[in-house]
C-alpha cells in the first residue's frame, strides 16, 4: 500500500502539457494533486472530461487556472513546463513562493539571460550566462529546497502506466526523500541523488543525440548505426557536461544512459521526432509549425555551439546537428562528416 503525504496539503503540478499530466497521474495515486494551467479553457475541459493529451486523470486531481490559489495551498510544487516559459513562470511564481516550499522541476532545457544572443552572433555566451531551471528557481524566488526530475520517462508510457524509473536529484536530502514518498508506486520507481548540476545536464543533453538518433531513423538506416550514435554521443554528452561544470557520474546511471537509450529509440520522443522528420527530408521550419509540444534540444543545440566557442572542446554531433539546423550542411553530409571523424581512442574521461 501507498504511503500517504505527511503534508495535509495537495501537492502542486504547474504545467498541464504531457508529461506534466502524467506526472500529477502518478503523484495523484498517493496525495491530492492540483494541476495547474495557464490556459483556462484547458482548466474547463479537464473539469468536465477528466482527460487531457489522451490520458484520464486520476480523481484525486483538481485542475486550477489561478497560480497564486495553487502556491498557497501547496508545499511541494513540481513545475513543467517548457525552458522558453520558465522564466516567466518562475517571475510569477515568484511573490507566492515561502522558503519552506519545495520546489521539484521536469523541464530539460537551457535558458540565456539577458542576452540578445541568438539576433546576434557577435555575442558572447559564457558559462555563467548558462541556466539551469535549479539555479533560475534559486536566483529568482525565495525558494531554496530545490530538486529535478531526470530519466526515461517517455509521458505516453507514463500515462499507460508502463513501469518506468525516474531521479529525484537535490542538495538537500529532505527534496529526495518527498519527492520518492510522493511518486513511488508499484510501476514507478523513485532514485535519489545528490548530484543536481550533473543530473540536470544529463537530461538536457541527451535531447542532442536524440535528435542525432531520429535523423538515422528517418534515412533508414539500422542498430548497428544507432549504437554507434548513442555510444559517441554519451561520450560527447559528458565532455559537454564537463564544460557546463559537471562530472562523469551522472551521465552513466538512470538518468544518463537511461534516458539517452530510451530517447534515442522511441518515436514518442518529440527530440526523436524532430530528428527522423529530418531525416526524412522535411525543412526544421515545417516541423516546429505542426509539433504540438516543444522539443528542448534544438534550443539546447544552439546554446551549446555558441558556448562552445568560449572553450577548447570539439563536439561533432552537436556542431554537425547545428549546421544542418541552419541550413548550412544536408544531413547526408553530417553523416560522411561524423563518419570520418578521426577519433582512434574510444573514451578518455576515466
Amino acid at each position: 500500500m501507498n504511503s500517504k503525504s505527511t503534508f495535509d496539503k495537495p501537492v502542486g503540478v504547474i504545467g498541464a502539457g504531457s508529461f506534466g499530466s502524467a506526472i500529477a497521474n502518478i503523484l495523484a495515486k498517493n496525495t491530492k494533486v492540483l494541476l495547474y494551467a495557464r490556459n483556462p479553457k484547458i482548466a474547463k475541459i479537464i473539469s468536465k472530461g477528466r482527460k487531457l493529451h489522451d490520458q484520464e486523470l486520476h480523481e484525486n486531481i483538481t485542475p486550477s487556472n489561478d497560480l497564486k490559489y495553487v502556491a498557497e495551498n501547496c508545499e511541494v510544487l513540481f513545475p513543467i513546463v517548457p525552458s522558453e516559459n520558465f522564466p516567466a513562470l518562475i517571475d510569477d511564481l515568484a511573490d507566492f513562493l515561502k522558503p519552506y516550499h519545495i520546489l521539484i522541476h521536469g523541464t530539460k532545457g537551457l535558458i540565456v539571460i539577458n542576452k540578445n544572443w541568438e539576433a546576434d552572433e557577435n555575442i558572447k555566451i559564457e558559462r555563467d550566462d548558462v541556466y539551469t531551471m535549479s539555479r533560475l528557481i534559486r536566483e529568482r524566488t525565495l525558494a531554496v529546497r530545490i530538486g529535478c526530475l531526470a530519466g526515461p520517462n517517455l509521458a505516453k508510457e507514463l500515462a499507460d502506466n508502463h513501469p518506468a524509473a525516474t531521479v529525484v536529484a537535490s542538495h538537500f536530502n529532505e527534496v529526495i526523500s518527498e519527492g520518492q514518498r510522493l511518486l513511488r508506486n508499484d510501476r514507478f520507481q523513485v532514485y535519489g541523488s545528490k548530484d543536481l548540476l550533473g543530473i540536470e545536464l544529463t537530461g538536457v543533453l541527451k535531447n542532442i543525440i536524440a535528435i542525432a538518433a531520429g535523423a538515422l531513423s528517418g534515412m533508414g538506416y539500422g542498430e548497428n548505426a544507432r549504437a554507434l550514435l548513442i555510444s559517441r554521443g554519451l561520450i560527447e554528452m559528458i565532455y559537454l557536461g564537463h564544460m557546463l561544470g559537471a562530472n562523469t557520474q551522472a551521465f552513466l546511471g538512470l538518468a544518463g544512459i537511461g534516458d539517452l537509450v530510451a530517447t534515442c529509440s522511441s518515436k514518442l520522443s518529440r527530440n526523436f521526432t524532430v530528428g527522423e522528420r529530418l531525416g526524412k527530408g522535411e525543412k526544421l521550419t515545417d516541423i516546429v509549425a505542426t509539433m504540438e509540444e516543444t522539443a528542448e534540444g534544438i534550443n539546447t543545440i544552439k546554446i551549446i555551439v555558441r558556448l562552445m566557442k568560449e572553450y577548447p572542446l570539439r563536439a561533432p554531433i552537436t556542431e554537425s546537428l547545428d549546421k544542418v539546423i541552419n541550413g548550412d550542411m544536408t544531413i547526408e553530409q553530417a553523416l560522411r562528416f561524423l563518419m570520418k571523424s578521426p577519433f582512434s581512442i574510444d573514451f578518455d574521461f576515466f
